[in-house]
């Protein structure tokens, strides 16, 4: 798979979301965003954004104080990549400033957003098919 391909659903945030909830099933105690974003390679305030909208969801618990940090609240086996991608993306804005481009730029904008959309169900429907538990699997401790 070349680099296009990959950077179609791993942008940075999907990808540390991911790595910090399979870290998270891994060890079933409360993780500092310190400690887990230095698993994940990845900045603690950065990492304290994208698990927000994971704990707003739900999916993730975040614990306050001198003991706090995250705990995965779902069961591995239950969520999906598909679950970690439209979260991820729940978050993003899809406005983009518009252009004038005139009624042939309107079309096409049309026509590339029909086929956008459709691409991407394309993705959630294969993410749907792998859980955070099977990323678990394929994962060394030692690693």
């Amino acid at each position: 798979m070349n680099t296009n391909q990959i950077s179609l659903i791993a942008n940075s945030r999907f990808r540390i979301s991911v790595h910090a909830l399979v870290w998270l099933a891994m060890n079933h105690h409360v993780q500092s965003s310190a400690s887990l974003a230095n698993q994940v390679s990845s900045h603690a305030t950065f990492l304290r954004r994208v698990l927000l909208p994971f704990v707003q969801s739900g999916l993730v618990e975040a614990r306050e104080g001198r003991d706090g940090g995250y705990l995965l609240k779902v069961s591995p086996e239950q969520l999906t990549l598909a679950d970690v991608y439209l979260t991820v993306n729940s978050e993003i804005s899809s406005d983009v400033d518009s252009m004038d481009c005139g009624e042939a730029g309107i079309q096409l904008d049309n026509a590339l957003e029909e086929i956008t959309k459709t691409v991407e169900q394309q993705v959630i429907t294969t993410l749907r098919r792998y859980t955070v538990a099977d990323l678990v699997q394929r994962v060394s401790p030692f690693g």
